[in-house]
């Protein structure tokens, strides 16, 4: 296991694959590789992994670029009303300001998740459950309470648009 310091963001430091801080959000696992504390809250990355028919709720961020690596798996993303399909090995940009989500597909994905600034962090520590193993979280029993992270969301530089899934109307 790697020693991570304190003082780290001076002096560099190493996460093996099963480290950093993981949390179970909204039936995925994501953990945290490089956070705000690190970075002054300018940049952060996070490793996500999704079970098919997963994702994120249809969302913006209006001051926080935000961009996807796609390490194993298929994962479609909406960015505004653009249906992008990628596989293992691909990237997609959703900028500040553009509504977006994503979900996995057909075996579930892994993919890197990165943020400029990072404000996300906030909300996945607000709503996110620290995982108690690195495992994906048992299934959800209901759908997320849309309200609730549409408040914790404006706390935390988000705007909650709508359900996980396609984008309205699609």
């Amino acid at each position: 296991m790697t020693t991570v310091a304190q003082e780290r963001a001076e002096v560099g430091y190493l996460l093996d694959d099963k480290e950093g801080e993981a949390f179970w959000l909204l039936g995925m696992l994501q953990t945290i590789k490089i956070g705000r504390d690190d970075t002054a809250g300018q940049y952060g990355l996070i490793e996500i992994v999704v079970p098919a028919g997963v994702g994120s709720p249809w969302h913006v961020h209006p001051e926080e670029d935000e961009w996807f690596y796609v390490l194993e798996g298929v994962m479609t993303f909406w960015v505004a009303d653009t249906r992008l399909s990628l596989k293992s090995g691909s990237f997609a940009f959703g900028p500040k300001g553009v509504p977006h989500t994503f979900y996995a597909e057909d075996g579930g994905a892994r993919a890197l998740v990165g943020f400029a600034p990072m404000q996300f962090e906030g909300f996945l520590r607000e709503v996110g459950e620290p995982a108690p193993e690195r495992v994906l979280p048992p299934p959800l029993d209901a759908p997320p309470d849309v309200q609730r992270l549409t408040t914790i969301g404006k706390r935390n530089g988000l705007e909650i648009l709508g359900p996980p899934g396609p984008p309205p109307g699609h």
